[in-house]
């Protein structure tokens, strides 16, 4: 058996590796390096496909899921490295240096982790159905996610005055605004799909508000998602085209901010995690109306449980564990982080 493996499986394997290893020193790593940037792939990947699964819930933002995986900034940073001098680069065929100016080694596996996770939870597994059949366990969860994700960053501010607290509660008002926006009805024109696209990435950069709710005001949530789970490729493209335009912009933006305004960008962010609780609170009276025969979300209010029942049980228990999740990959991040400085 193990001759066997070490003839079939060992040589595809090792050119894999080796294809891999060509790759890195290519795009710019250090041969030294090498072997941890093949390490992190896999956890890249990983941190997509938690990307991925938070953006096909209304209410649950993929910039929040970057934020609790502690790649917020590097993402920001990655997509802004698509600037002038690399299109430059391009339109000169200078192709080596425009690939070395990207972070690829970290987007590549991360989009890839995303665009799984967008097929596995509409092809596979139907996430969007679940939320429906079992409403109180998916948000019980991502309730922990993210509550555990505000207490972090309450510890990223220094201080807390006046103007902190102004800042705050500017946050906190702008995300009960938002979640409470009534879905309306809208066109299929190409136009507003490109639309649709530019506004929801921005909203999935942006902790707190999710690119799925805002599909959601836009009426447009069941429309996309049939769309991915059919590969209407038309609707695809178009939507995609405006997700690129907005990732290009918005990501400047908010990289512009936190520069500039580091800490009050990022107590107006957590206000708004913290208005988003409102949508994202797992017992709540939930209204669906059928579109498409898709079961589609219009509005839901947040409501206390009438008693403890094994589903109140089982909602506690999936909030803890998303709390305790968070802030146990905060705690490594941490250390490592620590270690990594102290070489």
């Amino acid at each position: 058996m193990t001759n066997l493996f070490h003839r079939l499986v060992r040589p595809p394997i090792e050119k894999l590796r080796a294809f891999t290893v060509r790759l890195l020193l290519f795009l710019g790593v250090r041969r030294d390096q090498v072997g941890d940037e093949l390490s992190r792939i896999p956890v890249y990947a990983l941190k997509g496909f938690c990307m991925g699964s938070a953006d096909i819930i209304p209410g649950v933002s993929g910039g929040t899921m970057a934020l609790i995986l502690g790649i917020y900034e590097r993402l920001l940073s990655a997509i802004r490295s698509f600037d002038r001098t690399w299109l430059e680069n391009l339109s000169r065929l200078r192709f080596a240096e425009a690939i070395r100016s990207n972070d690829l080694m970290f987007l590549l596996p991360l989009v890839s982790g995303i665009a799984l996770a967008l097929v596995f939870f509409t092809r596979v597994v139907p996430l969007p159905l679940l939320i429906i059949t079992h409403p109180e366990l998916i948000y019980g969860l991502f309730f922990g996610l993210i509550l555990a994700s505000i207490v972090i960053l309450f510890g990223e501010v220094e201080k807390y005055g006046l103007l902190e607290i102004f800042i705050t509660i500017v946050g906190v008002l702008t995300g009960l605004a938002i979640v409470n926006l009534v879905p309306v009805e809208t066109p299929t024109a190409a136009w507003f799909i490109f639309l649709c696209g530019f506004v929801a990435i921005s909203a999935m950069l942006l902790p707190g508000i999710s690119g799925s709710f805002i599909l959601l005001i836009l009426g447009k949530y069941a429309y996309i998602i049939n769309a991915l789970g059919e590969f209407d490729l038309v609707v695809i493209l178009v939507f995609a085209t405006g997700a690129l335009t907005g990732l290009v912009v918005f990501s400047r933006t908010i990289g512009w901010l936190l520069k500039h305004y580091h800490e009050a960008t990022l107590l107006l962010i957590k206000g708004i995690l913290i208005g988003s609780l409102w949508m994202i609170w797992p017992f709540q009276e939930r209204i669906y109306e059928t579109v498409r025969g898709k079961e589609k979300l219009v509005s839901a209010n947040p409501v206390w449980p009438d008693a403890i029942t094994g589903t109140v049980m089982a909602s506690a228990a999936f909030l803890v564990a998303g709390f305790v999740l968070v802030m146990v990959i905060s705690r490594f991040s941490t250390r490592k982080t620590a270690a990594h400085h102290g070489r």
